[in-house]
């Protein structure tokens, strides 16, 4: 589905109350429209859709898999029609390849549909004071957590600052880092004031999800491209509310079986995107996304080699990944599979057949686990000393794993225990590509990939690190 979009600058050139696609869970209501409580909710409605669209925009597409190949837990078919699969995995992104565009586009419509909240909700006088409060919180989560998705893929990249089309949008310049993650503390801050303890649905986050979000923005960055060691003390102590109040925000780490995780409505979820059982919101990398072509697959995603075999034996590594596939009656290892792989258990259906392109399985935003990893982790790097909170932390997630726990580690050793933790625990979700990048070991981790993987035989760069903007945007406005 090769198509191109013109989001950035013209996605609000035909007015507030147009949209790009026929979507109703995407539609963008005009200032006029929010004249009432039921009109920002409809609003926000809108903007957690744009999140949502298979193919078109957001999170329910394999993309985000894709861009994230960069990693050493990701790969693709080394032939068939994954060419722009590929582009990610070799570092040879084309501004055209369709496959950023969902994020591109999703983030954006909601950026617009939050924006036009937060500006708006002002002038609201027909409703409670404290929902509409709690509404606009919301809106202001969903915009930084789009503004934060957009930075790492992009790192410069447009501030929208108003949801109507002003004809200055054609040249708008790109914002640094810097100044995008000083907008995305903004409205995080703004999110934990007026987000409640308690999750008005499942779907949206509570106040615990919103300082989950804002530790992962402190912890990355203290790394590349910002740099400020500051913001792991910042991390941790935010980490650190969560952790404290999990039975207030109803968070823990899931004890009923590793795959049911991924199901969604467990007590892991700090924030799902939850496909509301409707094919237009269905989730599509789920199934035969990650099966090999041998069960009629499409072999879409799966784990690199030297990953999996790095990969510590237990029950956690029995539930990541599929290991063998019935073929015409006969099970065969994944050795004897086209693609000599194994492939991600954790995407596939749990009931029901997995052989479909749709399901009604969730997007795992941010889970518990995250939460105690970045804990442990930003307070190892803002130079305390490991305390009993902090292997607790990392024993947690470790012992679930079906590993033993750890003590008496020097500071380095635990640093480095915590970042395998990360590694493994979050193996094929995207995490570990963010990981490596603000860490700058994109290099490393691809100079040791074992000969059956695809590898980038030039230079690594800076320049690497990050995706161009989407030709169609950049061919617009000179300044992108």
């Amino acid at each position: 589905m090769k198509k191109i979009f013109i989001i950035t600058l013209l996605f609000l050139a035909t007015g507030c109350s147009k949209q790009l696609i026929e979507e109703p869970q995407g539609l963008v209501i005009g200032s006029e429209g929010l004249s009432s409580e039921g009109g920002l909710e409809a609003a926000l409605t809108g903007a957690y859709g744009s999140l949502m669209v298979p193919w078109e925009s957001g999170f329910t597409t394999v993309s985000q898999i894709a861009m994230s190949m960069g990693a050493d837990d990701l790969t693709t078919h080394p032939g068939s029609n994954k060419e722009e699969f590929r582009e990610f995995d070799l570092f040879t992104v084309s501004s055209l390849n369709s496959r950023m565009i969902p994020i591109w586009r999703g983030c954006y419509k909601t950026i617009q549909s939050t924006t036009n909240i937060i500006n708006n909700y002002a002038s609201v006088k027909d409703g409670n004071e404290n929902t509409i409060k709690v509404i606009v919180g919301e809106a202001y989560f969903l915009r930084g957590l789009c503004y934060y998705w957009l930075t790492r893929f992009w790192g410069a990249v447009p501030i929208i600052p108003s949801e109507k089309y002003s004809p200055e949008y054609l040249t708008l310049k790109k914002s640094t880092p810097a100044e995008v993650y000083k907008l995305i503390e903004a409205d995080l801050a703004k999110a934990e004031e007026w987000v409640p303890n308690t999750k008005r649905a499942a779907g949206r986050p509570n106040k615990g999800s919103v300082k989950a979000l804002l530790a992962d923005v402190y912890l990355t960055q203290g790394g590349w491209p910002i740099k400020d060691a500051s913001k792991y003390a910042l991390a941790a102590a935010k980490a650190k509310e969560v952790i404290d109040n999990k039975a207030a925000y109803a968070f823990d780490l899931y004890q009923g079986g590793f795959l049911k995780i991924f199901a969604g409505n467990t007590s892991e979820d700090v924030f799902t995107l939850f496909t509301r059982g409707q094919w237009i919101t269905y989730n599509s990398f789920y199934g035969l996304s990650t099966m090999p072509e041998d069960e009629t697959g499409w072999s879409d995603f799966f784990p690199e080699i030297k990953f999996f075999n790095d990969f510590p034996a237990g029950t956690r590594k029995d539930a990541t990944f599929s290991t063998s596939f019935v073929v015409g009656g006969n099970t065969i290892p994944w050795q004897n599979t086209t693609t000599k792989h194994p492939y991600y258990k954790k995407f596939t259906i749990q009931s029901g057949t997995k052989a479909t392109y749709m399901s009604n399985n969730p997007v795992i935003m941010i889970r518990y686990a995250h939460v105690l990893l970045i804990y442990a982790e930003a307070l190892a790097r803002s130079g305390a000393t490991p305390d009993a909170a902090a292997y607790t932390a990392l024993n947690d997630v470790r012992v679930r794993a079906g590993l033993l726990p750890l003590s008496g580690l020097s500071s380095a050793d635990f640093l480095n225990a915590v970042m395998d933790e990360r590694k493994w625990e979050f193996a094929g979700e995207w995490n570990r590509w963010f990981d490596l990048v603000r860490l700058e070991q994109v290099e490393a981790a691809n100079a040791v990939k074992d000969p059956g993987d695809l590898k980038f035989t030039g230079t690594i760069t800076k320049e690497d690190y990050l995706l161009p903007i989407p030709g169609a945007d950049a061919q617009v406005n000179p300044n992108l």
